[in-house]
C-alpha cells in the first residue's frame, strides 16, 4: 500500500563507473551535513529492517494502531458512562451507546477488514518489491512538512468527495448512508463505511506522501497521525485535551465538528479543518460538551429556520 520507490545506481552495468565514483558527489556531501535530528529514532530500524521494508508493515501498522486506538475509547463508554464527567464531556450526552451498536460496528468493521483490507494487503505482499531502507533520516523540515500538506491534500480530496456523496442522491443512499446510521457518533463509528467508501478513503491516503517521495519514517507517521485524527473525530467527546483546543487558530475542525457533520449532514464535509466549509458555506458551529449550544450555533439554527419559512 505504501511503497517508496528508491534510485540503485546512476550508471548501467556496462558504464565505466569505476573512475567517476571517486569523484564525490556536492548535492549528497551538502545533504549528508544536514543536522538530522531524527537520526537517533531512525536507527532504532536496524535489525528489524527485514520486516520494516516489507510491503506488509504499513497495513499492519494501520491495522494495530486503529485498533489500539479504538478499544481504550470503548472501555471508557461501557465502563464509565455513569460517571459525572462522562456526560461533562460528552457532546451528546442523551445518546447511550448499547450493546447492540457495537456489535453492528464491530461486525462490519471485522467483515471489511476480512474481505478487503486482508486481500489487499495480501496480493501486496504478493506482488510488491520490498523498498529498500535509506540509511539517513529524513530532516527534520520534510519530515513535518511532508505530512502537513499530506493532510491538506487529503482534507480538500475528501472535502470534494463527500459533499458530493451528500449532494448526490444515488451516491449517498447506496454509498454514504451506512456511515450515517448512527446520528451520534461514537469510536466504532470511524471506520463503519460502505466498502467503496473504505477503499477510496485508503487510497488516498496511502498516495498522498507518493507526491513527495517521502521518507519511509515520514510516510508512517503520517499514517498514524491521519488514522488518530480520523478516530478522534468520531469519539463523540470535547476533552480540554481534544487536538482542536490546541490549535490557536481556530482551522483545525476536531470531534465536535464532525459530530455536528452527523446531526446536520448537509454541514462540515471538511475532514481535518475549517477553511473550505466556512469559504462554501457549508461550515456550521460546533455544540459543545455536555450538549451545550453556543451563540453562534443558536444564531446558525434561526437563521436555517428562517430561511425554511422563507421557501
Amino acid at each position: 500500500m505504501l511503497n517508496a520507490s528508491h534510485s540503485a545506481s546512476a550508471f548501467g552495468a556496462g558504464g565505466n563507473s569505476s573512475n567517476l565514483s571517486t569523484v564525490p558527489d556536492p548535492g549528497e556531501a551538502l545533504l549528508s551535513r544536514e543536522p538530522r535530528f531524527l537520526q537517533p529514532l531512525w536507527e532504532l530500524r536496524l535489525g528489524y529492517e527485514e520486516y520494516l521494508q516489507s510491503p506488509l508493515f504499513p497495513v499492519v501498522l494501520s491495522v494495530f494502531h486503529y485498533f489500539g486506538l479504538c478499544i481504550p475509547v470503548t472501555f471508557v463508554d461501557v465502563f464509565c458512562k455513569r460517571h459525572k464527567w462522562y456526560n461533562k464531556y460528552k457532546i451528546q450526552p442523551d445518546k447511550e451507546i448499547t450493546a447492540a451498536q457495537l456489535r453492528d460496528t464491530l461486525t462490519l468493521t471485522m467483515w471489511n477488514h476480512v474481505l478487503f483490507i486482508m486481500p489487499a494487503a495480501m496480493a501486496q505482499w504478493v506482488w510488491t518489491p520490498s523498498s529498500p531502507l535509506p540509511e539517513m533520516a529524513p530532516t527534520l523540515a520534510d519530515f513535518l512538512w511532508h505530512q502537513i500538506a499530506g493532510l491538506f491534500i487529503f482534507d480538500f480530496q475528501y472535502f470534494v468527495w463527500h459533499m458530493m456523496h451528500h449532494k448526490v442522491r444515488f451516491l449517498y443512499r447506496h454509498i454514504h448512508a451506512v456511515h450515517h446510521r448512527y446520528n451520534s457518533p461514537f469510536v466504532w463509528v470511524t471506520q463503519y463505511l460502505h466498502p467503496w467508501e473504505l477503499v477510496v478513503a485508503g487510497f488516498l491516503t496511502t498516495t498522498n506522501t507518493w507526491f513527495f517521495d517521502s521518507h519511509p519514517l515520514t510516510v508512517w507517521s503520517y499514517m498514524v497521525v491521519s488514522i488518530t485524527i480520523s478516530v478522534e473525530a468520531h469519539v463523540g467527546f470535547d476533552f480540554p485535551f481534544s487536538m482542536h483546543r490546541l490549535d490557536p487558530t481556530g482551522n483545525f475542525g476536531g470531534s465536535p465538528k464532525h459530530d455536528m457533520h452527523h446531526q446536520k449532514p448537509l454541514t462540515n464535509f471538511e475532514p481535518f479543518f475549517n477553511h473550505f466549509d466556512k469559504m462554501f458555506g457549508s461550515f456550521c458551529p460546533p455544540m459543545g460538551p455536555g450538549g451545550t449550544k453556543s451563540k453562534a450555533l443558536t444564531d446558525y439554527e434561526r437563521r436555517a429556520r428562517e430561511c425554511k419559512k422563507n421557501f
